[in-house]
Formats: C-alpha cells, sequence, structure tokens
C-alpha cells in the first residue's frame, strides 16, 4: 500500500507504520524544523515540506491517506474543504481517509473560547491559545459532511489528553473514497 501522513511531523506515525511492516510510505508537514528532525530520525524515509494547497501527488496514486491532528489545526473551513478535495484526488478509487482529530466540548472553559472567538472566524468551535495557535474542534455532524465522498467505515469519540495537560473530547474516523 502507499500511505501518505500528511503533517507527518517527524515521522512518529510513519515510523510505527514501518515498524509494523508497511514500506511504502510518504510524509509531508509545514514545518521544515520537523522535516529536519525527521529526517535525522529517519534517514530512509520519504518526508518533505509542504504548504501549497495542491497535494504533490498524482490522481489517484495512494492507497491511504492519515490526517492526525491536521483538521485542528487547519481552522479555515475553505482550507479543510480544500484538503479533503486533494486527498480525494490522489486517492485511488476505494482508497481510505483516516482522521484522528480534536470534537466540540461542553465543559465551561471551551464553550467560553468558543462563544468569544465565533464572530472573529465566523465558526462556532475555532479558538486562540494564549501561545498565538489558533484551533479548530468540530462537530460529529460537520465531519460528516466534509467526508460526504466517504463511505464511513469508523466513527468512534474518545476523550485525549492535551499538548496543555487537559482533557478533550476526540474521534477516529476511517472512510472509503466512493468515486
Amino acid at each position: 500500500m502507499k500511505i501518505l501522513d500528511v503533517g507527518c511531523g517527524y515521522g512518529r506515525t510513519l515510523n510505527e507504520l514501518h515498524e509494523n511492516g508497511f514500506k511504502n510510505l510518504k510524509g509531508i508537514d509545514f514545518s521544515q524544523a520537523m522535516i529536519d528532525r525527521g529526517l535525522k530520525l529517519h534517514p530512509c524515509f520519504n518526508i518533505s515540506k509542504h504548504n501549497g494547497e495542491k497535494l504533490p501527488f498524482f490522481d489517484n496514486e495512494l492507497d491511504a491517506v492519515l490526517l492526525i491532528a491536521v483538521l485542528t489545526c487547519t481552522a479555515d473551513q475553505n482550507s479543510q474543504k480544500n484538503l479533503i478535495s486533494e486527498i480525494s484526488r490522489v486517492l485511488k478509487k476505494g482508497g481510505i481517509l483516516y482522521i484522528n482529530d480534536y470534537s466540540l466540548n461542553d465543559d465551561p472553559r471551551n464553550l467560553e473560547r468558543y462563544e468569544k472567538y465565533e464572530d472573529k472566524y465566523g465558526n462556532y468551535g475555532i479558538f486562540e491559545l494564549p501561545e498565538g495557535a489558533v484551533l479548530r474542534h468540530h462537530s460529529s455532524e460537520y465531519i460528516s459532511n466534509l467526508t460526504k465522498d466517504y463511505q464511513e467505515l469508523i466513527f468512534e469519540k474518545t476523550i485525549y489528553d492535551t499538548m496543555n495537560g487537559n482533557k478533550s473530547n476526540g474521534f477516529y474516523y476511517m472512510g472509503k473514497l466512493k468515486k
């Protein structure tokens, strides 16, 4: 299988896949520092910097694409739709899309920040961290609409520990491209 990890960072997930027998792996990330770290740790990996709108792959080239905490870091709805469209372009018919990300929360801290930034960003669930990051949490309905060109195979809710030590709702999704 040809597998792409979008937002691969330094290749942690690619390394786990490699250790479990997968060999045709590719990764892209927008951070050159993460790519440099990944190539230092795993010099044989095929990872590269990418920050454009068009994925650097041929139509129908890949068997699976992974998005792990990428949608959260891509707060803009049009950018998310473009990314999923590009993934659909590069996936073979019946190809697998795997998403692991954050869901909307209902605790006071998150409700306050969702409401605080809703007018600024035009979407409920987008918020800013003090460090300057703009992030987004998603409803199940939004993910279902975003992946409408896929046959849902798995959608499971879960709880994650965030990088700031909080608990957050999350999900993992797996779908098969219908085209």
